[in-house]
């Protein structure tokens, strides 16, 4: 397994983003954010159900996919 360094990873690049608009959380089908990996499957939860329920999913999954940083704002560059 390979270890990468956080001051190795370069946050000029864009995230690699594992989820789309088409991913829907499984409590209310609005968009997911979260993907929790279990043992017998995938969860997939916005942010208001993955919150609602994070004590548990932390006990219980085995890998968690945090994509919630798409809901912070994303700074423009201007070209011109």
């Amino acid at each position: 397994m390979e270890i990468v360094l956080m001051s190795e990873v370069d946050e000029t690049l864009a995230p690699e983003w594992l989820m789309d608009g088409n991913d829907r959380c499984d409590s209310c089908q609005a968009q997911a954010y979260y993907c929790c990996k279990f043992a017998e499957g995938v969860l997939h939860f916005c942010r208001h159900h993955f919150l609602k329920y994070e004590d548990n999913l932390r006990k219980t999954t085995y890998e968690i996919i945090d994509e919630s940083s798409k809901l912070e704002p994303q700074e423009v560059l201007d070209h011109a």
